[in-house]
C-alpha cells in the first residue's frame, strides 16, 4: 500500500495530487441488531485497510451490510465490535456514541437539497453557516465548482425542483466537495437513474474526482458502474457481510467507455461477476428458506 501521508504528484491523467488526509483503518468490525433479542448479524469481522486519496466501490447482494458500513463511517450508527480509524483517530468502537461530523459527507439516493433555497445558496450553505468562508468568497467558489461541472453554473439561481434528478446529485457532489470533507459517502446516488443518465453522471463524478480528489467510499449494486468508476471493489457476502473479494482495477485514468471493450476491463469483470453472482445465489436460497 502506498504512504497514505505524502503527497504525490499528478500522474498522466491529470489526477490531482493524493491528500495528505483521508485514510480508512476498518478493523474486524461487527454489527448486531437488536442483540438481545432476535439478533440480526448485519456484519461480521469486516476489515479494509483505504488509503487516502482512493476510489473504493463496495458490491453485495441485498442485505449483505453495504449501507451499515456506510452509516457506521458517517457516525450515523454505533458498533458492536471491532474498531474504525479516520487518520489514525477512532470514528467507531463499541461504547462510541455515533459522531457524524464535516470530515464525512454523504450523498444519498434520494434528494437532500434544501427546496426553498436555489442551487448556489444550497452549495454554499454549509461553508456560510459554519462561518468557514465569507459569502462572497464561497458564492465565487461555488461558481467554479458549477462550471466545472458541465456548466451548472448556468443554473445556479434555479430552485431544485426545476431540477432533473442527474442534476440534482451533481449539485449534491459539489455541495458535499465545497465543504472540503476528507471522505466522501456514495450512496447509491445514481441508482434511479436510467442507462443514459448515470453514465453522464459517471463522466461529472470522475471530472470531479480529477480535479478534487478525495477519499470516495461508494456503495452500488451496479457491477460494472462499480468497476468503471472505482481504484478498486470490494465484493461483500450475503448476511452477515463480510468481506469475500478485493479487486484492484488495474485500468488506467482518465477512464473512457471504449475501456469497457478491452481484455483488461472484460477480465476484471468475469472474476467479479461469478463472486457478486455467488453471493446473490446464496441470499436467494436463504431467503426461500426463510419463507418456507
Amino acid at each position: 500500500m502506498s504512504d497514505t501521508q505524502t503527497s504525490a504528484p499528478a500522474g498522466p491523467a491529470g489526477l490531482a495530487p493524493r491528500p495528505e488526509t483521508g485514510r480508512l483503518s476498518i478493523s474486524h468490525v461487527g454489527k448486531v441488531y437488536d442483540p438481545d433479542g432476535s439478533a440480526v448479524v448485519a456484519v461480521e469481522d469486516f476489515s479494509l485497510e483505504v488509503a487516502a486519496g482512493d476510489f473504493v466501490a463496495i458490491v453485495g447482494p441485498s442485505g449483505c451490510g453495504k449501507s451499515t458500513l456506510l452509516n457506521v463511517l458517517a457516525g450515523f450508527d454505533t458498533l458492536t465490535s471491532g474498531e474504525v480509524l479516520l487518520d489514525g483517530t477512532p470514528l467507531a468502537r463499541p461504547g462510541l456514541a455515533p459522531r457524524p461530523g464535516p470530515d464525512r459527507v454523504v450523498v444519498f439516493q434520494h434528494g437532500a437539497l434544501f427546496p426553498w433555497m436555489t442551487v448556489l445558496d444550497n452549495v454554499t450553505y454549509g461553508l456560510v453557516k459554519q462561518q468557514k468562508m465569507p459569502r462572497a468568497e464561497a458564492r465565487r467558489r461555488a461558481m467554479e465548482l458549477l462550471a466545472a461541472s458541465g456548466d451548472l453554473d448556468q443554473i445556479a439561481g434555479s430552485f431544485p425542483a426545476k431540477l432533473s434528478s442527474g442534476m440534482q446529485r451533481r449539485v449534491e457532489i459539489i455541495r458535499a466537495l465545497i465543504n472540503d470533507p476528507k471522505v466522501l459517502l456514495l450512496d447509491e446516488p445514481f441508482r434511479a437513474m436510467d442507462t443514459v443518465n448515470k453514465n453522464t453522471m459517471h463522466r461529472h463524478l470522475l471530472e470531479l474526482y480529477r480535479r478534487n480528489r478525495k477519499t470516495i467510499i461508494f456503495i452500488t449494486h451496479d457491477l460494472e458502474e462499480a468497476l468503471f468508476l472505482a481504484d478498486r471493489v470490494i465484493v461483500m457476502t450475503t448476511r452477515p457481510g463480510k468481506m469475500k473479494m478485493d479487486i484492484a482495477v488495474d485500468l488506467p485514468r482518465p477512464r473512457t467507455r471504449a475501456m469497457m471493450a478491452s481484455d483488461a476491463y472484460l477480465a476484471l469483470r468475469e472474476k467479479a461477476v461469478v463472486a457478486v453472482s455467488e453471493e446473490a445465489k446464496r441470499a436467494f436460497e436463504r431467503g426461500e428458506r426463510e419463507m418456507a
